[in-house]
């Protein structure tokens, strides 16, 4: 297959869902009918499959790009590229519900939609209730319902009409409006890339035409610099300041601001791998020279000077807690947001609600739990670069830290002094 131009639009998916109702399975059909996958290597996850005396197993296709097969034992990768005509796909993934829940929340996964999937024989299910918080949570609005493993309730589309009511209670609550709620056997192959013969009652589009009705995200280079420094080194005598742009684009001969240390400087020059370059654009590791700019280090952000990122100690936030250690007000915590690292406290918890159940459990509480989300304002010791993640979404997603542990991932509503 011809590789795609340079500036072919892609776009960026989660799927989400309780565990075991098929994700795998559905990601290696996806492979396998858009031709992503070798000959050769089809083959042997086939052979694989018939030796273990089963069908054709597409969940072994996570394993083969693991390279880890064994026992049936499926393991999810990060991201897997598909493409599909004029357009290349991202899913985004991560291996266990817990590591999925922190990959989305704080950003590793920032997506332009979700496929959200549902087994047609078990139904809503608590971690079911829980990604469909977080999409609404991230304001991902492009969602395709996928009620999977039709053939387990024989192609019933009472049973689907039954699940696509439940699932209509559970979206309104969020205030989510699925595009499209699609019956399909990811192991079968019904609905995916063709229709098949199973389900003559549905006369919508698969999930591959879903997928190519949904748009892509404007591109992050029309935004307003944003350029997290990740280190400074000394080359040949010369200080070079290196980061991933994030957003927008950076310049030579720009005048840009650093935040929140407020330094004022000059783009002298934009390099990548040793080689001068006039600009850089959004998802692009550069390495910058800057005039007079002593104070410039690891954890400023490199912004236009007459667009800076707002900053402040004070963060209202969306905090999702992903421990199994309880966390109570008065302990201290460590924020983690773009390069940044600090210091902070959570000052109020003002309302608490279940992430399964969408119960209010309290205002104005003192302790968080597992799976439970907090509208929360912190305090952090010194100030910190932070956007609206609706604004930026690279400096509106942070981790909060307790010791060595990740333990809860969170979204900014707000920054104040």
């Amino acid at each position: 297959m011809p590789p795609l131009p340079q500036d072919t639009e892609q776009l960026k998916f989660v799927i989400v869902g309780h565990v075991d109702h098929g994700k795998s399975t559905l990601i290696g059909r996806l492979l396998y009918d858009t031709h992503s996958l070798p000959a050769s290597k089809m083959e042997e996850i086939r052979k694989a499959s018939e030796d273990l005396g089963y069908d054709v197993e597409f969940s072994y296709v996570m394993d083969h790009l693991e390279e880890a097969r064994s026992n049936r034992i499926t393991i999810d990768t990060a991201r897997i590229w598909f493409r599909r005509e004029d357009r290349e796909y991202v899913i985004i993934d991560a291996p266990g519900h817990r590591e999925f829940l922190r990959n989305m929340i704080t950003g590793a996964s920032y997506a332009d939609a979700a496929v959200f999937l549902l087994d047609a024989a078990e139904g809503i299910r608590e971690q079911s209730r829980r990604h469909a918080y977080v999409l609404g949570m991230l304001g991902i609005r492009q969602i395709i319902v996928l009620v999977n493993k039709m053939d387990l309730v024989g192609w019933s589309k009472a049973r689907y009409d039954e699940l696509c009511a439940d699932l209509g209670r559970l979206f309104e609550a969020l205030k989510l409006r699925p595009l499209m709620m699609i019956p399909a056997s990811a192991k079968l192959g019904d609905n995916i890339a063709s229709s098949g013969a199973n389900l003559p009652w549905y006369d919508g589009p698969t999930v591959l035409a879903s997928l190519g009705q949904l748009k892509a995200k404007s591109a992050p280079d029309a935004q307003p610099l944003r350029l997290p420094l990740q280190d400074r080194y000394t080359v040949e005598g010369r200080d070079i300041l290196v980061g991933q742009v994030a957003a927008g684009r950076v310049s030579a001969g720009q005048d840009v601001a650093c935040v929140p240390s407020g330094l004022r400087a000059r783009v002298e020059t934009v390099e990548m791998f040793g080689q001068s370059r006039r600009d850089a654009q959004a998802g692009e590791s550069v390495g910058l020279t800057l005039s007079g700019d002593g104070q410039a280090a690891r954890g400023q952000v490199v912004c236009p000077a007459d667009a800076p990122a707002s900053s402040g100690t004070r963060i209202e936030a969306s905090v999702f807690w992903l421990s199994e250690r309880p966390f109570s007000i008065d302990q201290k915590l460590r924020l983690r947001l773009a390069t940044q690292q600090v210091a902070c406290t959570v000052e109020r918890i003002e309302r608490l609600t279940d992430s399964s159940t969408l119960e209010l459990l309290a205002e104005n509480a003192q302790s968080m739990s597992a799976a439970q989300v907090g509208h929360v304002v912190l305090r952090c010791e010194r100030p910190v670069a932070a956007e609206p993640f609706k604004k930026t979404p690279e400096l509106g997603r942070f981790v909060l830290m307790r010791g060595h542990d990740a333990e809860a991932g969170g979204i900014v509503f707000a920054v104040g002094a």
